[in-house]
């Protein structure tokens, strides 16, 4: 077959973690794949210091324009930039990830030029159009536009068949972010030695970031952190800040100062790593953190309400508490009571992948080429 032309494009944190294993595979066939690798403006503060600590260079970088208009303005201008680019220099496929802006406009912008698009991690649904918002239409829209759809898990591929996506269309790779999250724990021993000093041994890992839970209920879980502290007193607390100021001003008005809680900028990802295998709990609102914490056997408890990572839930590694303070305490500190239920959570499932993902996200693009 002749060497086909990808056009990857990232634009996130969870996207350069995803699509890292993916770009450096295909860079191993250069007989088969030639790669495009695109960094997007739509998170810029996290996703390149990430490219450069995963020691990804981009080949095209985009700056977007005026976002003044939030979400929308957003979409318009990674689609400007992105149609742009993919006018002036055709691929054979375009590669997008998961539920962003800058997947649902690389796949958008890819479909107006009539070039094929491969959605890495299709099929995620959580059964509500608005939750997380806006991610759960972001996933459905690029669905709809793709040729080709890499659904992480048997469950995502039953989802994607139930809205009459034909079968031959879809592909079961596993997520390539347990391909990320094996490689970089074989540096642990290395990692630990740059963890954050923590006041406990014991301690809770806490990330929180999505626009549904900004506002009230993000106040709602920095109350539930602080009982939970109060209640547990050999325990502290971990909380990586997202950049989005919404974010950033609740949690440093509500958390700092305390002895036992350390707030810290966003961690690098082999710091995150590192700080998630040895944490003895981990509060997230985070898809990618559940499917990370599900491969290591890591109690994980989920701030909202649903979630489209079902597969957690249904192994026993994963607990739906919402952002109640009373739920938050009382879910945490049950796991820290009792031995038995916290085992039983502890128990590393495969559910998301084994860590060969990327390889068969590259084959899948080679057959489909093949037999269109």
């Amino acid at each position: 077959m002749r060497q086909l032309a990808l056009t990857v494009i990232v634009g996130t944190r969870p996207e350069v973690i995803k699509l890292a294993p993916v770009v450096r595979a295909a860079r191993k066939r250069p007989r088969s794949f030639r790669i495009r690798l695109v960094l997007t403006g739509q998170h810029p503060e996290l996703a390149a210091p990430l490219m450069e600590e995963l020691e990804l260079q981009a080949d095209v970088e985009l700056t977007l324009g005026s976002r003044r208009g939030g979400l929308a303005q957003t979409l318009a201008e990674c689609v400007r930039s992105i149609g742009g680019m993919l006018h002036e220099d055709r691929s054979d496929w375009v590669v997008v990830q998961g539920d962003t802006t800058t997947a649902l406009a690389g796949a958008l912008s890819a479909f107006y030029e009539h070039i094929p698009v491969a959605h890495v991690e299709a099929g995620l649904r959580s059964g509500c159009r608005t939750s997380p918002f806006p991610e759960e239409m972001h996933r459905r829209l690029t669905g709809t536009l793709a040729a080709l759809h890499l659904a992480p898990t048997p469950q995502a591929r039953r989802n994607l068949l139930e809205l009459g996506v034909p079968e031959s269309s879809i592909v079961v790779t596993g997520n390539t972010v347990i391909d990320a999250l094996f490689e970089m724990r074989r540096c642990l021993p290395t990692l630990q030695s740059i963890m954050p000093k923590m006041p406990t041994s014991r301690y809770v890992l806490a990330t929180i970031h999505r626009r549904e839970n900004h506002g009230e209920r993000l106040q709602q879980v920095c109350d539930g952190l602080l009982q939970l502290l109060e209640r547990n007193l050999d325990l502290s607390l971990l909380v990586p800040i997202h950049p989005n100021p919404e974010v950033g001003r609740v949690i440093s008005a509500r958390l700092t100062g305390h002895p036992r809680i350390v707030l810290v900028e966003p961690m690098g990802y082999a710091t995150f790593v590192a700080a998630l295998v040895d944490a003895t709990i981990v509060l997230t609102d985070s898809g990618g953190v559940q499917e990370e914490c599900a491969a290591l056997g890591k109690p994980v408890l989920v701030l909202r309400t649903d979630t489209e990572r079902h597969e957690a839930v249904a192994a026993g590694v994963a607990l739906l508490i919402g952002t109640s303070p009373d739920r938050i305490v009382e879910a945490t500190s049950w796991l820290l009571t009792d031995p038995l239920a916290y085992r039983a959570m502890q128990r590393p499932t495969n559910a998301f992948g084994d860590g060969f993902a990327a390889g068969r996200v590259l084959d899948a693009i080679e057959h489909a080429t093949a037999t269109s």
